[in-house]
């Protein structure tokens, strides 16, 4: 059973920073891809980005480009979401997924396990 588990949500200022982490385990972490989403209220899940199985190769929607990082180490099965000069759109409930293949995918259905959610609220 593959379980994930986030942290580093929090409320910050526009402008700042914060960086999500995303344990997981049950699956040969290195193996497959791994992917952010966020939803805001009223709002579909979205895709943020994604990051292939050894970190060779990455993805991020328009919107966060220049912005955000996303990172892994596998030796700690562990993703990371850094993200900088953070703006009130930002606001959302941010999910980390395992894909199902090594290659990152921007669609929900490439991504086969998700975490629980943690909350990023960005004030103006």
């Amino acid at each position: 059973q593959v379980q994930l588990v986030e942290s580093g949500g929090g409320l910050v200022q526009a402008g700042g920073s914060l960086r999500l982490s995303c344990a997981s385990s049950g699956r040969t972490f290195s193996g497959y891809a791994m992917g952010w989403f966020r939803q805001a209220p009223g709002k579909e899940r979205e895709f943020v980005s994604a990051i292939s199985g050894r970190g060779g190769s990455t993805d991020y929607v328009d919107s966060v480009k220049g912005r955000f990082t996303i990172s892994r180490d596998n030796a700690k099965n562990t993703v990371y979401l850094q993200m900088n000069s953070l703006k009130p759109e930002d606001t959302a409930v941010y999910y980390c997924a395992v894909g199902k293949v090594r290659a990152p995918s921007r669609r929900r259905d490439g991504y086969d396990y998700w975490g629980q959610g943690t909350q990023v609220t960005v004030s103006s």
